[in-house]
């Protein structure tokens, strides 16, 4: 019997690339930005 899958010498198939993040990094406020963003959220406020 045949092999059921021909012998390829590799160069037939690309390489893998290593995959991007499609998540976008979070902005990292500065104190002074997250005091003033959690002063218009009181419901933010930590315990």
């Amino acid at each position: 019997m045949k092999p059921l899958v021909p012998k390829t010498d590799g160069a037939t198939f690309a390489p893998p690339t290593p995959r991007v993040s499609r998540r976008k990094a979070a902005k990292v406020l500065t104190p002074a930005e997250r005091a003033a963003f959690l002063a218009t959220r009181p419901d933010l406020k930590p315990d």
